[in-house]
């Protein structure tokens, strides 16, 4: 599958700290790198890379560095430093190692429960391929604290991550998936780790794990791989925390390998992945509580009163203390605001500052460094810096597309003759997160059109151009935009997977917009670039060839969306070709003008909804439509599908 590999050695020499009753001892390993000609191998020093556990921050006037690095220093006392000698793989393809990663997906599409064989269980696998790994006896030193649940898993582990590097600490976190680049997965203090390094640990496991595999024992699954392969990160990189997002459920999830963690979390229960859950909240609640440990404190979120039953009956058998936390009051904050906007996250960050006090507690961290805090605050400002300042893409995220905006940061020229495009994301594709998604996009959007010649940027969003809009908040440097009665209109652009109800997922936005005085001009049905069979990187190339493109499944949203939307019976409605050439391919130029009485069926052409064959072409012909029309703006929700969301920012950012 992949080109014929040549061996490099790349000498690499490095320093372990924090790893308990370990003697020095050396090991050898090759990576395999694909290059046709020979080359000088670079000298990478794994010590640098890693960097001294003394240096727990270098921010300038970081108020916890002192004590933090005490600590430290008195843990470094307690155990030895481990010099490895190692022949390290750099492959300079990071494609091929996507290859290799696309190789391990055993689904052909998400929802697929095909087992991989072999003798031994999910678990029982992990604790193979981790011993294979050497990684048994540094797993406890990673300080593990272990989140699951159905909405807000993700954003209350990226709160936890943001606290404690607020605090002093070196952070790894772990979460899923990924929108562009599954770097994205690995964060080491705040920041994705780095291709080169991706490469060092990636080509390290894949080559030990293959030596190791046999019929019983075959290559892991791919979220198996980057399970282990986040916990050799880890210890590699020294962290002095690691926040692990559970994947699916909790009993039977591959994370659930983790034996000894600090602290539990689950974040708020619903119905979701029912196939592989079971159909009822108490089912899918028992899986959750499945990652609760003997003795080991546990935290949640209020819940309905069957999921917390189930939750308690699981603490008391495993004489977990459970404790239940409310939102936090954002009278708290001293004037800040989360940077993670939407009210449900009052509700993450609450269970996360608990989560956190219980850690450093646990660590014996809590007294050394917030003894001399103000006693009446409940927050300590390295929590208030972590809940202001904590950064997920995807979610609740305003994007302005800079490349037909009229902001006055970009040109004058584009100012006077662009209209604006601006992208809501969020990737929604449960009932309840759809709520959710629905009450934060009507609340911006009219938080926009209350204050429409302010926007704000982060450069979290788009690297090379430093200023976009980031999660609903302003974070930066406002920029003023040129205003002239702008025409806005609301525009939908959908796709779900088919495991999905897109019946229950549509009515729940329509209603809840709806409620709020939200209303949709138009929707866009699109397929979303990214597969659930292959593995890409940002730079991946953009498939394009849509004539074979199968819409059927777009097709069908369009006209469930109609039918939700519009009442309109699409029953009698004429079956149209599931594939797109030609004419056919984009909507017509009156489309976007038409208002919703126009919207009943007119020669089985439906005004109000449209399918393109491509996301590319969609965001082009977007694009062109602004452009042709200073006085638009166009604020699409992209949602019910983190693949879809994850795509139209590759794009956005090209």
């Amino acid at each position: 599958m992949f080109p014929a590999p040549m061996h490099t050695s790349t000498h690499l020499k490095g320093g372990i700290l924090g790893v308990p009753r370990l003697h020095r001892r050396e090991s050898q390993f090759s990576i395999i790198t694909s290059w046709k000609f020979s080359f000088q191998p670079a000298y990478v020093d794994l010590y640098s890379l890693s960097r001294c556990r003394k240096i727990i921050s270098q921010d300038k006037g970081f108020r916890y560095r002192k004590m933090a690095s005490q600590n430290m220093e008195k843990l470094e006392s307690d155990v030895d430093i481990i010099d490895y000698s190692q022949d390290v793989p750099l492959s300079t393809s990071y494609e091929v190692a996507m290859e290799a990663l696309s190789s391990l997906i055993r689904q052909k599409k998400r929802g697929d429960r095909k087992g991989i064989g072999g003798k031994y269980g999910k678990l029982d696998r992990m604790r193979m391929y981790i011993k294979i790994l050497d990684l048994e006896e540094h797993m406890a030193g990673l300080k593990i604290i272990h989140v699951a649940g159905t909405k807000g898993k993700g954003s209350t582990c990226t709160f936890c991550e943001a606290i404690l590097r607020e605090s002093g600490f070196r952070t790894g976190l772990f979460t899923s998936p990924h929108l562009i680049d599954v770097r994205e997965r690995f964060q080491i203090n705040g920041v994705d780790i780095s291709e080169d390094k991706f490469l060092l640990y990636f080509w390290n496991c894949w080559n030990r794990l293959k030596e190791h595999e046999t019929e019983d024992l075959p290559m892991p699954p791919l979220f198996q791989f980057l399970t282990v392969l986040a916990f050799k990160i880890f210890v590699c990189e020294q962290v002095d925390v690691s926040i692990i997002e559970v994947g699916l459920g909790g009993r039977k999830d591959s994370t659930n390998v983790i034996e000894e963690p600090i602290v539990c979390g689950i974040t708020s229960l619903g119905m979701d992945h029912t196939d592989a859950l079971g159909n009822t909240i108490g089912q899918i609640a028992s899986h959750k509580a499945g990652i609760f440990k003997h003795q080991i404190p546990a935290f949640t979120v209020p819940q309905v009163p069957e999921a917390m039953d189930v939750l308690h009956e699981n603490a008391q058998e495993l004489m977990v203390p459970l404790k239940v936390v409310e939102p936090l009051d954002s009278n708290e904050f001293n004037g800040l605001q989360l940077c993670l906007s939407g009210d449900h996250q009052l509700s993450n960050a609450g269970l996360a500052v608990s989560l956190c006090k219980c850690w450093l507690q646990r660590t014996g961290n809590w007294e050394k460094l917030f003894q001399n805090d103000n006693k009446e605050a409940n927050l300590p400002e390295a929590f208030l810096r972590g809940l202001s300042t904590a950064h997920i893409a995807g979610r609740a995220q305003i994007v302005p597309d800079l490349s037909s905006s009229s902001s006055s940061c970009i040109s004058s020229e584009i100012a006077e003759t662009s209209g604006d495009l601006i992208f809501y994301l969020d990737g929604a594709h449960s009932p309840e997160s759809m709520e959710v998604c629905a009450n934060w996009f009507s609340s911006a959007v009219k938080e926009n059109s209350l204050s429409p010649s302010l926007v704000s940027f982060s450069s979290h969003d788009i690297e090379n151009l430093n200023k976009v809009l980031g999660n609903g908040y302003m974070q930066h440097e406002k920029c003023n935009i040129q205003e002239s009665n702008k025409i806005s209109k609301k525009i939908l652009l959908f796709n779900c997977m088919d495991v999905r109800d897109p019946q229950i997922l549509l009515s729940r936005l329509v209603s809840t917009c709806a409620s709020s005085g939200t209303c949709f001009s138009k929707a866009i049905f699109v397929p979303s670039i990214s597969t659930y069979n292959k593995v890409t990187s940002g730079t991946s190339v953009v498939p394009s060839d849509i004539s074979s493109k199968d819409l059927s499944w777009q097709f069908s949203l369009q006209r469930l969306w109609e039918k939700i939307a519009h009442g309109i019976d699409t029953d009698s409605l004429p079956e149209k070709s599931t594939k797109m050439d030609g004419a056919e391919t984009l909507p017509r130029r009156e489309f976007l003008y038409e208002d919703a009485s126009n919207c009943s069926p007119a020669d089985g052409y439906l005004a109000c909804s449209a399918v393109i064959p491509s996301l590319p072409l969609t965001i082009k012909w977007l694009r062109h439509c602004v452009r042709e029309n200073p006085s638009l703006r166009l604020q699409v929700l992209v949602t019910g599908s983190l693949h879809l969301v994850g795509d139209v920012l590759k794009l956005i950012r090209r």
